[in-house]
């Protein structure tokens, strides 16, 4: 059975082999349409079809340089990211500066949690909605005491609005990176004192430092959560 290592790499060699079939995409998707029926069919290209929008998120994210944190420059816009980790936490150490990475994400534009009309799904955001998410990101990062914000980095993706919720599954769907399947609550904001009585999530017990965290019951113990990351990793 291939190491941890090796399924790893044969994971990014995949990802990196899909980006070369973008261009080719639509042929493909005609000849698999077609299949053994003939040629005697009328064919229905679906340009937004679940395979499609798959592989055309996944590309253009991945084709986007890697940017250190916190980001220096202000922009507007909602999205998709992807956090990278590069340092030495041995938990992390089989993903750590690798292609695949510790947490997809996104951010919905101001208001989008109530609903957005018609025309405001299909237009782009004036708000800085991502930018904003990756600066929380960064000072979570910053106030623990086991992580540095120096070997993190990030890939972003301004996504028209109507997209947005599908790319993450997707992108979560393809990567099944850890702090989103096994690691849970890194996305977290404070609670707000009425929740102070909830446990703290696996990744404030893994990753002490956010000043509200001490004030929540304690959670699962380390040696737990470390083990259900070893699992994580061997699938």
């Amino acid at each position: 059975m291939p190491s941890i290592g090796n399924r790893l790499e044969m994971k990014t060699i995949e990802i990196r082999t899909e980006l070369t079939r973008t261009e080719e995409l639509p042929m493909i998707l005609f000849w698999e349409f077609i299949g053994n029926e003939g040629a005697n069919l009328e064919i229905e290209f679906d340009p937004l079809n679940y395979h499609t929008i798959a592989d055309t998120v996944i590309a253009a994210l991945l084709q986007k340089p890697l940017q250190s944190l916190p980001l220096e420059n202000s922009f507007n816009g909602a999205g998709v990211y992807l956090l990278y980790y590069q340092g030495a936490f041995e938990a992390y150490a089989p993903v750590s500066r690798s292609e695949i990475p510790v947490y997809v994400g996104k951010a919905i534009p101001r208001g989008g949690r109530r609903g957005l009309s018609a025309v405001k799904q299909i237009e782009r955001t004036s708000d800085p909605s991502l930018f904003n998410r990756l600066r929380d990101h960064s000072q979570s990062i910053e106030a623990v005491e086991n992580l540095s914000i120096d070997d993190f980095r990030c890939r972003y993706l301004v996504v028209t609005p109507i997209w947005i919720s599908i790319a993450e599954s997707l992108l979560i769907e393809k990567f099944h990176p850890v702090w989103n399947s096994t690691v849970d609550g890194f996305g977290l904001h404070h609670p707000g004192k009425t929740r102070f009585s909830q446990r703290r999530s696996d990744w404030d017990m893994l990753h002490p430092g956010r000043s509200w965290a001490p004030f929540m019951k304690t959670g699962k113990p380390i040696e737990q959560i470390v083990d259900a990351i070893n699992r994580h990793f061997a699938k």
